[in-house]
Protein backbone atom coordinates (compact mmCIF):
# COMPACT_ATOMS: atom_id res chain seq x y z
CA UNK A 1 0.00 0.00 0.00
CA UNK A 2 1.32 3.37 -0.79
CA UNK A 3 2.32 6.32 1.76
CA UNK A 4 -0.87 8.01 -0.12
CA UNK A 5 -3.02 5.20 0.11
CA UNK A 6 -6.37 5.35 3.19
CA UNK A 7 -4.82 3.37 5.93
CA UNK A 8 -7.47 1.83 9.04
CA UNK A 9 -8.08 1.10 12.41
CA UNK A 10 -9.93 -0.21 14.22
CA UNK A 11 -10.66 0.40 18.87
CA UNK A 12 -12.33 -1.39 20.36
CA UNK A 13 -13.25 -0.88 24.24
CA UNK A 14 -13.79 -4.12 25.79
CA UNK A 15 -16.39 -5.08 28.31
CA UNK A 16 -18.26 -7.99 30.04
CA UNK A 17 -21.29 -7.05 28.85
CA UNK A 18 -20.92 -5.18 25.39
CA UNK A 19 -18.15 -3.54 23.36
CA UNK A 20 -17.83 -0.38 22.11
CA UNK A 21 -15.49 -0.46 18.62
CA UNK A 22 -14.93 1.80 16.16
CA UNK A 23 -13.26 1.80 12.21
CA UNK A 24 -11.23 5.15 12.22
CA UNK A 25 -9.13 6.29 9.03
CA UNK A 26 -5.63 7.18 10.13
CA UNK A 27 -6.67 10.83 9.18
CA UNK A 28 -8.86 10.60 12.07
CA UNK A 29 -11.72 10.47 10.43
CA UNK A 30 -14.53 7.79 12.18
CA UNK A 31 -15.95 5.89 9.63
CA UNK A 32 -17.88 3.40 12.24
CA UNK A 33 -18.84 3.57 15.63
CA UNK A 34 -20.91 0.83 17.01
CA UNK A 35 -21.35 -1.00 20.63
CA UNK A 36 -21.75 -4.72 20.05
CA UNK A 37 -21.99 -7.85 22.46
CA UNK A 38 -18.22 -9.10 23.06
CA UNK A 39 -19.36 -12.66 20.87
CA UNK A 40 -19.54 -10.36 17.80
CA UNK A 41 -15.97 -8.30 18.65
CA UNK A 42 -14.04 -11.16 16.66
CA UNK A 43 -16.31 -11.45 13.62
CA UNK A 44 -16.76 -7.31 13.02
CA UNK A 45 -12.91 -7.03 13.42
CA UNK A 46 -12.01 -9.79 10.77
CA UNK A 47 -15.10 -8.27 8.46
CA UNK A 48 -13.07 -4.43 8.45
CA UNK A 49 -9.64 -6.54 8.15
CA UNK A 50 -10.70 -8.14 5.06
CA UNK A 51 -12.66 -4.95 3.44
CA UNK A 52 -9.79 -2.23 4.53
CA UNK A 53 -6.61 -3.63 5.29
CA UNK A 54 -6.47 -2.98 9.49
CA UNK A 55 -3.10 -1.34 10.08
CA UNK A 56 -3.79 -1.60 13.94
CA UNK A 57 -5.82 -2.80 16.39
CA UNK A 58 -6.52 -0.96 19.16
CA UNK A 59 -7.41 -2.50 22.51
CA UNK A 60 -8.61 -0.48 25.47
CA UNK A 61 -6.12 -1.70 28.56
CA UNK A 62 -9.08 -2.56 31.43
CA UNK A 63 -12.12 -4.00 31.52
CA UNK A 64 -11.57 -7.85 29.62
CA UNK A 65 -8.62 -6.24 28.02
CA UNK A 66 -6.58 -9.73 28.56
CA UNK A 67 -9.86 -11.62 27.58
CA UNK A 68 -10.50 -9.65 24.13
CA UNK A 69 -6.34 -10.20 23.40
CA UNK A 70 -6.52 -13.82 24.02
CA UNK A 71 -9.99 -14.07 21.82
CA UNK A 72 -8.79 -11.96 18.82
CA UNK A 73 -5.33 -13.76 18.79
CA UNK A 74 -6.90 -17.51 18.59
CA UNK A 75 -8.88 -15.96 15.37
CA UNK A 76 -5.80 -14.86 14.08
CA UNK A 77 -6.17 -11.62 14.44
CA UNK A 78 -4.09 -8.74 13.83
CA UNK A 79 -3.58 -10.16 10.23
CA UNK A 80 -0.60 -8.88 8.04
CA UNK A 81 0.87 -5.72 8.15
CA UNK A 82 -1.29 -5.18 11.21
CA UNK A 83 -0.76 -4.82 14.79
CA UNK A 84 -2.51 -5.04 18.08
CA UNK A 85 -1.60 -2.23 20.41
CA UNK A 86 -2.74 -1.61 23.73
CA UNK A 87 -3.75 2.17 25.01
CA UNK A 88 -4.63 3.38 28.24
CA UNK A 89 -8.48 3.80 28.94
CA UNK A 90 -7.89 6.03 31.81
CA UNK A 91 -10.69 8.87 32.05
CA UNK A 92 -11.58 7.38 28.62
CA UNK A 93 -15.51 7.47 30.15
CA UNK A 94 -15.61 10.35 31.15
CA UNK A 95 -13.88 12.02 28.37
CA UNK A 96 -16.68 9.88 25.94
CA UNK A 97 -19.80 11.17 27.96
CA UNK A 98 -18.87 15.05 27.44
CA UNK A 99 -17.97 14.03 23.97
CA UNK A 100 -21.55 12.30 23.99
CA UNK A 101 -23.87 14.97 25.28
CA UNK A 102 -21.90 18.08 23.25
CA UNK A 103 -22.96 16.63 20.63
CA UNK A 104 -26.37 15.49 21.59
CA UNK A 105 -28.10 18.55 22.66
CA UNK A 106 -30.64 17.56 25.10
CA UNK A 107 -34.26 17.96 24.14
CA UNK A 108 -37.12 19.66 25.84
CA UNK A 109 -36.30 21.09 28.91
CA UNK A 110 -33.16 19.09 29.82
CA UNK A 111 -31.71 21.34 26.39
CA UNK A 112 -31.52 24.12 29.04
CA UNK A 113 -29.15 21.97 31.65
CA UNK A 114 -25.55 22.25 31.71
CA UNK A 115 -23.97 19.33 29.82
CA UNK A 116 -22.65 18.35 33.26
CA UNK A 117 -25.77 17.80 34.82
CA UNK A 118 -27.69 15.65 32.27
CA UNK A 119 -26.89 11.75 31.78
CA UNK A 120 -26.70 10.04 28.52
CA UNK A 121 -29.75 8.28 27.15
CA UNK A 122 -27.20 5.19 26.02
CA UNK A 123 -23.87 3.87 27.04
CA UNK A 124 -21.17 5.64 24.96
CA UNK A 125 -18.52 2.82 24.67
CA UNK A 126 -18.52 3.83 21.37
CA UNK A 127 -17.17 7.08 21.68
CA UNK A 128 -14.49 5.54 24.23
CA UNK A 129 -13.43 3.43 20.97
CA UNK A 130 -13.09 6.47 19.05
CA UNK A 131 -11.33 8.10 21.56
CA UNK A 132 -9.16 5.26 22.21
CA UNK A 133 -8.22 5.15 18.11
CA UNK A 134 -7.59 9.28 18.72
CA UNK A 135 -5.38 8.53 21.62
CA UNK A 136 -2.57 5.81 19.49
CA UNK A 137 -3.16 8.21 16.22
CA UNK A 138 -1.69 10.77 18.79
CA UNK A 139 0.89 8.71 19.89
CA UNK A 140 2.21 7.27 17.02
CA UNK A 141 2.60 10.77 15.60
CA UNK A 142 4.33 12.04 17.97
CA UNK A 143 1.18 14.65 19.40
CA UNK A 144 1.56 13.53 23.24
Amino acid sequence: MDEGALRYIAAVDPGRDKAGIALVQTDGRVVAQLIVPPTEVVERLSQWQREYGLSAIVLGDRTGARAFRAALQAAGLPGPACSLVSVDEHLSTQEARRRYLSTHPGRGLSRWLPASLRTPDRPVDDYVAVILAERYLRKSSGNQ
